[in-house]
């Protein structure tokens, strides 16, 4: 009686685990708005400079590299030293290219992460220094400064035969907090009579669900959804000295976004993923394998015995094999992403066979969902 009590009280523990992970998994599509939306200006720009990094043992751009000498000689200009580019030898020094994000509401003075990258045939950047580099925006301006040790977490080493050992890639490196924001983007809230959220997946039952959830968070009649992608919310007087706290209360607003059907294949891992409105209609499929094997031995022909002609070869010796394994129709249907999972593990295919299957099953007609193949 003890160990069916023991085993009784098991199985009651696992059903209630089995029960958390489905009620987990129902409240988990819920997102709030800050998650799948964002209001107009507050995002990140892009910005981009070139620069030269210094230091480098002997890894730096080749004396043939004309941009790295170029840049390299005006600079000794700027600090007074006149020299001919053309007898520069710049094996310590690398052209790079220097990338970052500026984001939203960054003050005169903040400090950005910022990316470098060699443009020239420099073999590593590893324990360089980048040099004072203005980064510029799309619009001509320069937003920030850069300028710091470099860390690339990998390195390159090479032998005088040739054999060389490499981890990670060395030609790209990283600096945190290597910028300094030298100007702002103008953006302020304070006067705002109406606000602009932008969805980041545009869609329009969604954005009719938000337009929906921020009226009734709100009180009233606020938010209208002007298209597929953008909802206009009208500040209420009682927020009018309080944008930041109305755009605080709508980011943390939940709802349930509405996501097409859709099937991502990557055929070059095996890998694929299934929205969970993905449906397929009743189909019948049959998946059998066909292995060729070809192996070969090679096999000495000696000559006829005594002969003054003949000679020692080799011939190759070629076997083929061809096995088709056999396939029964299954039938595979499912309204559910579950119906659906369970149908196609039942035809006992591996995932690279599953993308044919799935191609076959939406060339037929049957699958009721976009199929992507990236």
């Amino acid at each position: 009686m003890g160990m069916m009590h023991k085993r009784l009280h098991t199985l009651q523990i696992c059903l209630s685990a089995i029960a958390l992970v489905l009620l987990t998994g129902s409240l988990s599509h819920a997102a709030r708005i800050k998650d799948i939306a964002y209001f107009l200006g507050s995002r990140s720009n892009s910005l981009i400079g070139y620069g030269l990094v210094v230091g480098l043992n002997g890894t730096g751009d080749k004396d043939k590299t004309q941009f790295t000498n170029s840049t390299l000689a005006n600079l000794l200009v700027n600090m007074g030293i006149h020299i001919d580019s053309t007898k520069l030898k710049v094996k310590n020094v690398a052209a790079v290219m220097v990338t970052a994000k500026l984001p939203p509401f960054a003050r005169s003075g903040s400090r950005i992460d910022v990316d470098v990258s060699s443009i020239g045939d420099a073999k590593s950047i590893e324990g360089g220094t980048l040099l004072l580099t203005p980064l510029q925006a799309p619009d001509g301006k320069t937003y920030a400064v850069a300028q710091g040790p470099i860390s690339t977490g990998g390195f390159s080493a090479s032998g005088a035969s040739g054999t060389t050992v490499q981890k990670n890639h060395p030609t790209v490196g990283f600096i945190s907090g290597g910028a300094s924001v030298e100007q702002e983007v103008s953006l302020s809230y304070g006067d705002l009579e109406a606000m602009d959220l932008v969805l980041r997946n545009p869609d329009f039952t969604t954005a009719s669900k938000v337009a929906s959830s921020i009226n009734q968070a709100l009180g009233g009649s606020l938010a209208q959804a002007m298209d597929g992608g953008n909802i206009k919310i009208q500040v209420p007087p009682s927020y009018q000295q309080q944008i930041v706290a109305m755009m605080t209360k709508v980011e943390n607003i939940e709802l349930q976004p509405d996501l097409i059907a859709k099937v991502v294949i990557n055929e070059r891992t095996g890998t694929i993923v299934m929205g969970d409105n993905v449906k397929i209609s009743p189909v019948a499929v049959a998946h059998g394998g066909l292995t060729v094997q070809i192996s070969e031995q090679p096999a000495v022909v000696q000559p006829a015995p005594l002969s003054k002609q003949g000679q020692t070869v080799v011939v190759p010796q070629t076997d083929v094999e061809v096995k088709e394994a056999k396939g029964s129709l299954s039938l595979v249907s499912g309204v559910t992403i579950r119906q659906v999972i369970k149908g196609l593990n039942a035809i006992g295919a591996t995932p690279r066979d599953l993308i044919n299957i799935l191609q076959a099953i939406k060339a037929s007609g049957a699958l009721q969902a976009e199929l992507e193949i990236i």
